[in-house]
């Protein structure tokens, strides 16, 4: 705790983290609501804090049933796997799919499912068109069924618009074939001006998971969402893989508090309005991390992102920190190259912010 008082509960050391919104971190009001969460059992079904949350996302996005799990990794597993039955099967996606990129190889170990990786013709999202080029629909020995297609929405920051998920779903669901939507920032998806409802991108597929833990700033869990039976044997499988969790009021009122305090008041609006702000100054340059190392702010990879708990000063320091990049990539070009002042602005990173 600061001389002042403040601490991280009351002042988020995610302000100037731009890596990544999975560094959001838990409002002092989900603090406040552990005093009176349920202490049931959730094994039992006990946990009437969880059972709550449970029902209330379940009407929320207009699905059967719904479930918590410990991560965003296990949410997607689960689904798979429950949607699967026996092999030979295999699993069409994007290729930089958080199930094919980001899992640790979860997919081939639990659903013994061999992944189709798709590189989408317009370079942002899949369309069916895609999909109907990699789809393994043939009785042919040679070759793993497809099964099911998981689309992941939001897709590398680039929102799945409604429209092609239906059309894709359609194909899929006359073929035999379930849909699992990653939606581990489905609320993202749905923040924006004039964006579909949760409801209505869920009605298209057969299990969705959403992530409280990212962009919503609850420190734990994700929910996933289906059908009575897709969900029970989820929930056998989740105690199979050492996720049943006793007092899981513990984590669901906070996730709670997530849904209320910051999907549904809107504050992840605040989130795209940061980014907006960003992309007018964005430009990738190796120096920036350790530019921004120096100046207190934290980059990670290729990528920035922007999240609630970020600020207009946080923004205004990462904009600093670009052209503080920008000026030392000038001074290194001009050194290396010994041009002329006229040639160094010709080539200028500044120039061109």
């Amino acid at each position: 705790m600061s001389s002042n008082g403040d601490n991280e509960w009351t002042s988020s050391p995610a302000e100037f983290d731009f890596r990544s919104d999975t560094v959001t971190t838990p409002l002092p009001s989900m603090l406040s609501a552990l005093q009176t969460t349920s202490l049931g059992d959730d094994v039992y079904g006990e946990s009437t804090t969880t059972n709550a949350l449970s029902a209330r996302l379940a009407r929320l996005f207009n699905k059967p049933a719904a479930l918590f799990v410990l991560s965003g990794t296990m949410g997607n597993q689960l689904c798979l796997r429950s949607l699967l039955q026996q092999p030979p099967y295999s699993i069409l996606c994007d290729h930089r799919a958080h199930i094919f990129a980001g899992e640790a190889g979860a997919t081939s170990v639990i659903s013994q499912a061999q992944i189709t990786p798709v590189v989408p013709a317009n370079g942002l999202y899949l369309t069916l068109e895609d999909v109907k080029k990699n789809v393994i629909i043939s009785d042919d020995i040679h070759y793993a069924p497809t099964r099911v297609i998981c689309l992941e929405n939001t897709i590398s920051s680039v929102i799945h618009p409604l429209t092609e998920v239906r059309r894709i779903t359609r194909f899929a669901h006359k073929h035999g074939i379930a849909v699992h939507i990653d939606g581990a920032r489905l609320w993202n998806a749905c923040s924006v001006p004039d964006a579909p409802t949760l409801a209505e991108y869920a009605a298209e597929a057969d299990s969705v998971s959403v992530c409280a833990s990212k962009g919503l700033g609850a420190p734990v869990g994700s929910f996933i969402l289906g059908s009575e039976s897709m969900v029970q044997k989820a929930n056998h499988i989740r105690k199979m893989l050492g996720g049943g969790i006793r007092q899981a009021g513990v984590l669901t009122a906070m996730a709670d508090v997530a849904v209320s305090e910051v999907f549904e008041a809107g504050r992840l609006a605040e989130a795209n309005a940061y980014a907006k702000k960003v992309e007018v100054a964005w430009r990738r340059e190796e120096l920036w991390q350790s530019v921004g190392e120096e100046m207190g702010v934290k980059l990670g990879g290729v990528r920035i992102m922007t999240h609630f708990q970020n600020s207009d000063r946080a923004v205004e320091r990462l904009e600093l920190v670009m052209r503080e990049a920008c000026r030392k990539a000038d001074e290194e070009g001009a050194q290396r190259g010994r041009l002329e002042p006229r040639e160094v602005m010709k080539k200028s990173y500044l120039s061109k912010m």
